[in-house]
């Protein structure tokens, strides 16, 4: 199995929540991180900076470039993606993480909200994928990681909240085509939490979720770790999900991960029956 030391992982929206949480864990096994994100400065609700993320990047080990940037321009993702090589010679992993999340239904979705969830989620990760291919195509073992679901096409995820589903599963189909497309060059994967985690995104859903009924955010990044360790020729068009990534890899206790260990704990969304575990 492959390790992180000396790897760039190109990571955006990773100012906070998952895409923190995996950019410190890479740095911990000596990554270098870069970070591209829009929050430079402090938000009001919003915990976390660029700058903040990449000091904790690199007392965990590794190494940070904090580059500030929208992902819905492609000029700016450009720039990015040349100060990353520049930086580090070139990338080898790249991390979709960004995300938008608005959990409304047809009537109650503003146009511009609607055009957010697209723009970030599906637009963004084909965008970056696309500025990111053609240095991944010259690493060793090159691996594109998008969290997002396992496709489906059961109603009942369409139902509450067409807009944000039509959004997230765009970022799968970049995952389903690319791997396809790619197949034996670049590593194209997705990685889904079985339980929902608790991120300040979540926080801020006005107490749709209760925060015992969580995981924190390093499940989904000790489960991250291991698939970018995996030969990029053989592990490809996968739809992972953290807790099965981590028992196949001999982890039996998730307790660690929990909010309040021994709460119940709420099934993410997106995922049928054969992801429920007693």
């Amino acid at each position: 199995m492959e390790t992180l030391q000396g790897k760039t992982l190109f990571i955006t929206g990773g100012s906070r929540g998952i895409g923190l949480a995996i950019a410190l864990k890479a740095a911990s096994e000596g990554a270098n991180i870069v970070i591209a994100a829009k929050t430079a400065e402090p938000h009001p609700k919003l915990p976390g900076t660029l700058y903040t993320a990449a000091a904790e990047i690199e007392a965990a080990g590794g190494k940070a470039l904090p580059i500030k940037a929208d992902i819905r321009d492609e000029g700016q993702i450009a720039d990015a993606v040349e100060q990353a090589v520049t930086a580090f010679g070139g990338i080898d992993i790249l991390i979709n993480n960004a995300s938008a999340i608005n959990l409304t239904g047809t009537l109650e979705t503003p146009m511009k909200r609607y055009d957010l969830m697209q723009q970030v989620n599906a637009r963004g990760t084909f965008a970056v994928s696309q500025a990111c291919l053609p240095h991944l195509l010259k690493a060793p073992n090159p691996h594109i990681l998008t969290l997002s679901p396992p496709l489906s096409m059961n109603p009942q995820w369409f139902r509450q909240h067409l807009a944000y589903t039509i959004a997230k599963y765009g970022m799968s189909m970049c995952v389903l085509g690319m791997a396809e497309e790619f197949s034996g060059r670049v590593a194209v994967n997705a990685l889904w939490p079985r339980t929902v985690i608790l991120t300040a995104a979540i926080r801020m859903l006005d107490g749709l979720v209760k925060p015992e009924m969580c995981r924190h955010p390093e499940i989904v990044a000790d489960a991250a770790c291991l698939i970018l360790k995996q030969d990029a020729k053989q592990h490809t068009g996968n739809f992972y999900i953290d807790e099965e990534v981590l028992a196949a890899a001999g982890r039996e206790d998730f307790g660690q991960y929990a909010v309040s260990p021994g709460s119940r704990l709420l099934i993410d969304l997106f995922l049928e029956d054969t992801h429920m575990r007693p």
